[in-house]
């Protein structure tokens, strides 16, 4: 058996658009309803979500009935051993948060590498190679990991081009919230300095050749986005959609 080939990283590498949302709604009845929605990815949550490692395993079970969805996972921080579990488990694309510079970045390089390469450790049996029955796994299974890196700090603006070109990175995605937080605006992803920013820092990846991404309910923006080079847009989230349609359907029928 052949590993599965990562159609959301070739995808990107060769720059056709993936419109992306975010779960982070525990367990995998939603994001298996997602997949019915006609988006290219999904991005199970483990950073600011009430969900733990173990818990994205049923999550990739359900989507692999969906052979069209990619699934992305978000450690909770970059950390080689978080990162080796969720890889072990079946996760082929994952989104590492906080990333501030180049030697965090060739750590979490490191991290979904195996040796010599990398530090990610050896088992035989997991569910990444498919319980052993993958013909060369753990010599080919680089090929087909997918590394996202988040930068979302000033610190982190100032060294985006060293991030993005340490070699294993396969794109970058920009987080708003952190930020506008970062720049001294907590909670206005939208003021027009941050926005700057961001579409700078598009500008700047575009140029380079590297995709780029980002999360932005505002559709107008993810709109903007998309036309100034993002790759990889996600456009929602599951917690917010739901929350705004129980709030309108609440003030249709509220006295």
């Amino acid at each position: 058996m052949k590993n599965p080939t990562n159609k959301f990283k070739a995808a990107i590498r060769d720059g056709r658009q993936q419109i992306g949302i975010w779960n982070s709604i525990g367990g995998s009845l939603v994001p298996e309803m997602l997949a019915t929605c006609g988006f290219d990815w999904i991005l199970v949550d483990t950073e600011h979500a009430p969900v733990e490692v173990t818990d994205v395993l049923p999550v990739l079970q359900a989507l692999a009935a969906w052979p069209e969805i990619s699934p992305v996972v978000r450690p909770a921080i970059n950390d080689p051993v978080l990162i080796k579990r969720h890889l072990d488990q079946g996760a082929q694309t994952l989104l590492v948060p906080y990333v501030e510079s180049v030697k965090e970045a060739e750590a979490a390089v490191r991290a979904v590498r195996y040796p010599p390469r990398g530090i990610r450790g050896v088992a035989g049996l997991t569910r990444a190679s498919r319980f052993g029955t993958v013909e060369g796994y753990a010599a080919t299974a680089d090929e087909e990991i997918c590394l996202l890196l988040q930068v979302e700090t000033t610190r982190a603006m100032e060294c985006m081009e060293g991030i993005a070109a340490v070699d294993g990175v396969d794109g970058i995605f920009i987080g708003p919230s952190d930020l506008a937080a970062s720049m001294g605006y907590p909670g206005q992803p939208g003021h027009p300095q941050v926005v700057a920013k961001i579409e700078d820092a598009i500008a700047r990846l575009k140029a380079m050749g590297v995709p780029a991404g980002i999360l932005t309910p505002d559709r107008a923006f993810a709109h903007r986005c998309i036309a100034l080079g993002t790759v990889f847009t996600a456009v929602g989230a599951d917690l917010g959609l739901l929350s705004a349609a129980a709030r309108n359907l609440a003030t249709e029928f509220s006295r």
